[in-house]
């Protein structure tokens, strides 16, 4: 009779350790995996804090190119480069930033206001020709 009781604590704390594995293996997939945009499914790019970053395609693929405080003037419009457009961007530069259709900042083409505390946008309605960040 003990050896059965004894036999039965140890099948039913092996039940309840194997129970518990796949949780575990599941949360430190979930924690290891790239972060998602809400609702889009789409992995997130990787743009540091204090910066702009803008992306060649969609989805936060393509030629990334970044910006930061440190090195663009404040309200002031800045083109890409000839040439240079973007279809996805991050702000993670604390201030608000517009992004514009056109390379002038002019505001009778398309242009967008994101907010600086970290946005995430996997496909612009436009093509992004040129951006001012804002003071706060």
């Amino acid at each position: 009779m003990r050896t059965n009781l004894t036999r039965t604590a140890v099948l039913a704390a092996a039940l309840a350790v194997s129970a518990l594995v796949p949780q575990a293996l599941a949360h430190d997939r979930t924690a290891a995996a790239p972060e998602r945009s809400p609702g889009a499914g789409v992995a997130l790019g990787t743009c540091e804090a204090g910066r702009l970053c803008l992306w060649k395609k969609p989805d936060f693929t393509g030629a990334r190119q970044t910006f930061e405080l440190s090195d663009t003037d404040i309200e002031s419009c800045v083109p890409l480069p000839k040439g240079g457009d973007a279809q996805s961007l991050a702000n993670r530069t604390g201030r608000p930033v517009t992004t514009y259709q056109s390379a002038e900042c002019a505001e009778t083409g398309e242009f967008e206001t994101y907010p600086g505390g970290g946005t995430w946008t996997p496909r612009s309605p436009y093509q992004v020709r040129a951006f001012k960040i804002w003071e706060n």
